[in-house]
């Protein structure tokens, strides 16, 4: 096993924080899209949320996630498993 440092110069090396921040924008690109799709597109450009969508990410937000939804947890999980291959590639470099 490497030793903490080493584990810490491996995980905030450029190529890893850059890998990752790759997969962070893919993420945040697919959320941006979905979002987009759910609000009303006015005619100066500007999006309307939907009140529900407004409401329901609110208290998502609110919520702790020990406090989630099994299925809002899983769906957590599902995008901590897109940043691990990563993580243990570069651990196993």
């Amino acid at each position: 096993m490497p030793s903490p440092d080493r584990i810490r110069v491996v995980l905030e090396s450029g190529q890893t924080v850059e890998r990752l921040a790759a997969i962070e924008h893919e993420r945040w690109a697919h959320w941006q899209q979905y979002l987009h799709d759910q609000c009303e597109r006015k005619d100066d450009g500007s999006l309307v949320v939907p009140a529900e969508l407004a409401a329901r990410w609110k208290a998502q937000i609110e919520t702790p996630y020990a406090e989630l939804s099994e299925r809002e947890k899983e769906s957590d999980r599902e995008q901590v498993r897109r940043y691990l291959p990563v993580v243990i590639d570069a651990l196993n470099s």
